[in-house]
């Protein structure tokens, strides 16, 4: 049965007027006329009584309007719904995020996408440290990742959102504490909490650099999936470990930050995504991160 025999009903049966509906629909009588009796021949059963003078209802007509109505609506329903992913108003954006250090940027991207296209799904999986969510782009099994920069994997595009700085965290009573700034070499000798090795933590790379390059390796003692529970055990006395500006708002009994001593060590939040990925949800998350999340005076993306 064709969608056009359905319209021709429906019009024809608002109207109860041949001439009418054919004009609401923009067609000539005689087409309209052909149209009712193949709707007709199909069903096996008369819809309208008509004569010169009048048409109306059969009983069989006024049964098969409603539903007629309803899968029109269905119809129209499922046009626009097509209509609205394709300008990405609807559809699903899957995101990849880690922790502590995006804690302010992450509800500002969620609460304008809300605001702005509730039909909008954003599928958030959190512990996916940057190195995994960039791979996880990279790959196309997440179409958005929470990441640092450099970025050198062909076919990932990003924008940096937060420029944040390497600082140090070690217990209230930490002799160490004491000092407004600590020169990394003075932590040479200190047990280190920090993320696991092998997580694909940027964060637990700077740490291991950040060291290294002061002349020691740091000797981690206690491993832990996220910033929460490495600041808890920082504050327990487990020992101290280097984070970043981004996570201070995280306060405890026993814990203090330092910023270090020397030019900072900076890091560059991202956002990253395929480039050829043709997601028009994607297209329009991006456009609204470009004004929840826009990109600091200060950062240099190289």
């Amino acid at each position: 049965m064709e969608l056009r025999y359905l319209t021709a009903f429906v019009a024809v049966a608002e109207e109860l007027h041949f001439g009418r509906a054919a004009k609401r629909l923009q067609m000539a009588q005689p087409p309209l006329s052909q149209q009712i009796r193949q709707l007709e021949r199909e069903l096996g059963v008369q819809l309208f009584e008509r004569n010169t003078r009048s048409v109306r209802l059969t009983s069989a007509g006024e049964s098969f309007l409603e539903p007629a109505r309803a899968v029109l609506d269905d119809v129209d329903t499922a046009v626009r719904a097509a209509k609205a992913a394709g300008r990405g108003e609807y559809g699903r954006v899957t995101v990849g995020f880690a922790g502590a250090s995006s804690h302010e940027s992450l509800p500002l991207l969620t609460r304008a996408v809300r605001a702005a296209h509730p039909g909008l799904d954003l599928v958030m999986l959190g512990q996916t440290y940057a190195n995994v969510a960039l791979a996880k782009v990279a790959d196309g099994s997440l179409d958005l990742g929470f990441v640092r920069l450099p970025v050198n994997q062909p076919g990932v595009e990003t924008r940096v959102i937060e420029v944040e700085e390497l600082i140090c965290a070690l217990p209230t009573d930490h002799p160490l504490a004491q000092q407004d700034r600590i020169r990394i070499e003075q932590l040479a000798d200190e047990p280190f909490v920090s993320f696991p090795a092998n997580a694909g933590s940027t964060l637990r790379d700077a740490l291991v650099k950040a060291c290294v390059s002061a002349g020691f390796n740091p000797r981690v003692v206690q491993e832990a999936p996220d910033s929460y529970t490495i600041l808890a055990l920082v504050a327990a006395g487990v020992g101290v470990t280097l984070t970043l500006t981004s996570c201070q708002h995280i306060q405890q009994t026993g814990l203090v930050y330092r910023p270090l001593e020397g030019d900072p060590i900076r890091m560059h939040a991202a956002l990253a995504w395929r480039t050829d990925n043709s997601s028009a949800a994607l297209r329009t998350v991006l456009g609204i991160a470009e004004e929840a999340l826009p990109t600091p005076d200060s950062a240099d993306q190289r």
